[in-house]
């Protein structure tokens, strides 16, 4: 088991281009089924998730390879980027 607070502290690093997106800041949960859905990522040039002047990334749970001890390992295609949506976050899709 894993505590929400321990998984926030972990880097989130995109495994096809080695890029690292940043810590998490938010999960999406489906409370009607009880399961995680995407996590948050601030987006660029965010300070613990205030001052930004860019979007936050959401990247889909189904997006995550490998969660380690200090690293959360995604695959994000940057190519599949889809416009931001009205919560101001930016949605990554496999």
């Amino acid at each position: 088991m894993v505590k929400i607070s321990d998984f926030q502290t972990k880097e989130v690093v995109n495994i096809l281009d080695g890029k690292r997106l940043g810590q998490i800041s938010d999960l999406e949960i489906d409370l009607r089924h009880g399961r995680v859905e995407a996590i948050v990522v601030p987006g660029p040039g965010k300070f613990l998730g205030f001052f930004s002047s860019g979007n936050d990334f959401v990247i889909p749970w189904r997006n995550i390879v490998k969660i380690g001890k200090d690293v959360v390992l995604v695959r994000v295609e940057e190519a599949l980027k889809v416009d931001a949506r009205t919560s101001g976050t930016e949605d990554y899709r496999d």
